[in-house]
């Protein structure tokens, strides 16, 4: 098994089959990645997580084979050939074709026919006698008693057996799947032409299979789902029919029966085959496509969760409506709610002077500096609000106020939630959201988990693809940014907390709980007296788990405690003081150590060695730091002040197949389309553009009528 996801991805045998026994043991991916680079031969996350996923398809690849030979069995029907032939598949798809025609059916035209007894006639036909007629050799089994009243009916009994004989032929079926994928034209229509629809481009269109791309394959799903569009796979059957007669028929056989056959191998087709391999391959594309689909929102996910958090500041998030009014929630440095309030400075209400008061009111009381609006209802009105109070307060002296508009996706999931209300169980919905949403930008990661993946909304046909899949796709995301970022195990949530390597849910409120009982952790150690986390959980978690100001400066860093021995050797070696970690000396000396040369002598392997060096000079630092910060406004943009050729400085909000689509602080974001983010040939998007990006566009033109604005990444002229 191991030599075999070696072989399909190309990594060396060795390193698989060390990953195998490292997962046997229960280790979790991101401990694999960080703190085991010798044994994996430094494979990263995504190979690892690859490794797993075909280990668990061949694992139970292997389950089905012994099921199905079983099965079989039990009709004393296996044979050796087909025993290889099962043993030897490498796809589930080859195993259920051999099975095919050992598989319970439910009534069909053969059965029946195989009741009434024309099995041997069938045999008879098969056989492809020189001489003979078909239908004197039929008139024998006439039997009015079990339904068969004349030589054509038991004929069309036998060729009804034939036909189900060749569409349960693993080797036809699996030639016709191949020929089917590389050769039809999926065709759509519209079931009624003259309705508008998002699907119009579809309503007469034709595409080879082979070049349908995953976006195209998910949108005619939906609009076949919605009832809009007729879908169809469109393929000349003679080329098929001549391949079937060569592997079925002999030279030298009656014309009159090789009549007839040519009639079953067509009938086959038509009633039996094609409808069932239209289905497979139209399957085979969705599953492709919804691969894509959940590894482009995984790809965006990660780098909405790893966006530059903005420390330092206390926050003003604003969950904007009109009728309800704009909620308004303060927090602190640290995200610690300060008060929440709520005011009407949009229709229907339009009362503009409270509003100013009240939130000039929460600025200065509070000395907040920054912003935040969500983007939903109401959002354009009440960023043209906070612009036009910006300026006034300006104009009295007062120091600059910026704002930023930020994605709210999952704020009302999440402002919902059990977990919210555990949190703020005074609040309502929208004063949760608020919180929520200043949250968001003071640190992405740690409030995003708070919510369900799949509802942040960064990706394309989320809610068209399979759920569970996309669940542990995105959930294996989050995992991995959290450990790649760290926790501090003093603050963190038991949301945040219960993505760390090794530590579920209940674990997370162990510590939560035993954090508020015993008061912060001063150790890592002291983490194994937290009820039941065991040995193995200590080992998966401690190196992601940080505790600032532990009597130990280690503790605050990625290094995990079981190579505390080697930092210690390390320090003896350069003849350094662990009291001086984080000073420029200390660093100087650390950055001139050579891994190579140390490792020896240490005991350790050099990658491990390498990754403590950066560490060391790199303590307590978020990763994340070294990210760009968005992008901060004083005034508001309209999509009137926009002219074709203007330059604007943007963030990329969202990456899909055809684009990347650009905040650039009007209303609706802006696209690129892929043809205008470089001025060399581009691939995919995400090979130029992530999200969270800070971008500089110039416009190429604008909708006033669908409010929608086209953008360019190359620079004109």
């Amino acid at each position: 098994m191991e030599r075999q996801i070696a072989a399909e991805l190309q990594i060396p045998a060795g390193k698989v089959k060390a990953t195998v026994a490292l997962l046997g043991e229960g280790n979790t991916i991101p401990f694999i990645a960080r703190y085991r680079k010798e044994m994996t031969g430094e494979l990263d996350e995504d190979q690892l997580r690859s490794i797993e996923e075909r280990l668990t398809y061949l694992r139970s690849l292997e389950d089905r084979k012994r099921e199905v030979i079983r099965l079989i069995e039990e009709q004393d029907k296996l044979t050796d050939t087909l025993r290889a032939s099962i043993e030897g598949a490498v796809k589930l798809q080859e195993v259920e074709d051999l099975y095919r025609p050992y598989r319970q059916k439910r009534k069909t035209r053969a059965s029946l026919a195989k009741e009434r007894g024309l099995e041997p006639l069938a045999t008879w036909l098969y056989g492809q006698p020189r001489s003979g007629e078909p239908m004197t050799e039929a008139a024998k089994y006439i039997s009015p008693d079990k339904g068969v009243e004349t030589a054509q009916e038991a004929l069309q009994g036998a060729m009804d057996i034939l036909a189900e004989n060749l569409a349960d032929d693993a080797g036809i079926r699996a030639w016709v799947r191949k020929h089917t994928q590389e050769q039809a034209i999926l065709a759509t229509e519209a079931k009624d032409s003259k309705a508008e629809s998002v699907y119009e481009m579809y309503y007469s269109y034709q595409e080879p299979v082979r070049k349908l791309p995953p976006h195209r394959i998910l949108a005619i799903n939906r609009g076949e789902r919605e009832d809009v569009l007729r879908v169809s796979l469109e393929l000349s059957p003679e080329r098929i029919h001549d391949y079937i007669a060569r592997h079925t028929l002999r030279h030298q056989v009656s014309p009159a029966i090789r009549e007839v056959l040519i009639a079953v191998i067509e009938d086959a087709y038509k009633r039996l085959i094609a409808p069932s391999i239209e289905r497979e391959v139209r399957g085979l594309l969705t599953e492709k496509a919804e691969e894509h689909a959940i590894s482009i929102f995984s790809a965006n996910l990660r780098n909405l969760l790893l966006q530059a958090p903005v420390k330092g500041h206390v926050v003003l998030g604003v969950d904007p409506a009109f009728r309800t009014g704009c909620k308004l929630a303060l927090v602190d440095e640290t995200g610690k709610l300060l008060e929440v309030a709520v005011t009407y400075p949009t229709a229907p209400h339009n009362k503009v002077a409270e509003a100013e008061r009240t939130i000039n009111g929460l600025i200065d009381r509070y000395q907040a500096e920054l912003v935040v609006i969500g983007n939903g209802t109401a959002s354009r009105e009440t960023e043209q609000f906070i612009a036009e109070l910006i300026r006034k307060r300006v104009a009295g002296g007062a120091s600059e106020l910026k704002y930023i508009i930020v994605s709210e996706a999952g704020a009302s999931v999440y402002s919902a939630s059990k977990l919210a209300q555990e949190e703020f169980p005074s609040l309502d919905v929208a004063e949760r959201s608020a919180v929520s949403i200043a949250r968001r930008l003071q640190d992405p990661l740690a409030e995003l988990v708070k919510i369900e993946p799949k509802a942040i909304g960064v990706g394309q046909y989320q809610h068209d693809v399979s759920q569970k899949r996309l669940d542990e796709s995105l959930g294996g995301v989050v995992e991995s940014a959290v450990n790649h970022v760290g926790v501090d195990v003093n603050t963190a949530s038991p949301s945040l907390l219960s993505y760390v390597a090794g530590i579920n849910a209940t674990l997370a409120k162990n510590i939560v709980k035993y954090r508020e009982e015993n008061g912060k952790f001063v150790s890592r150690a002291q983490l194994q007296k937290v009820p039941r986390l065991g040995a193995k959980s200590y080992e998966q978690c401690a190196g992601f788990l940080r505790i600032s100001g532990a009597s130990n400066p280690l503790d605050a860093t990625p290094i995990h405690p079981e190579s505390y021995g080697v930092v210690d050797k390390l320090f003896r070696e350069l003849r350094l003081e662990l009291s001086r970690l984080g000073t420029k000396e200390l660093n100087q000396a650390l950055a001139s150590a050579s891994a190579e040369t140390l490792a020896p002598s240490l005991g350790v392997g050099v990658p491990t060695l390498r990754d403590i060096l950066d560490s060391l000079q790199r303590p307590g630092r978020d990763p994340r730091e070294a990210l760009p910060l968005p992008i901060f406004h004083t005034d508001v943009l309209k999509l009137e002040d926009l002219s074709p050729g203007m330059e604007l400085q943007g963030t990329v909000r969202n990456v899909i197949d055809f684009g990347a689509f650009v905040d650039i602080g009007i209303k609706n974001d802006g696209l690129v389309h892929i043809s205008q983010l470089s001025d060399k040939f581009v691939k995919h998007p995400m090979d130029v553009v992530a999200v969270g990006d800070n971008v500089t566009v110039w416009v190429l033109n604008v909708d006033t009528k669908k409010g929608r604005v086209g953008l360019t990444m190359r620079k004109p002229g």
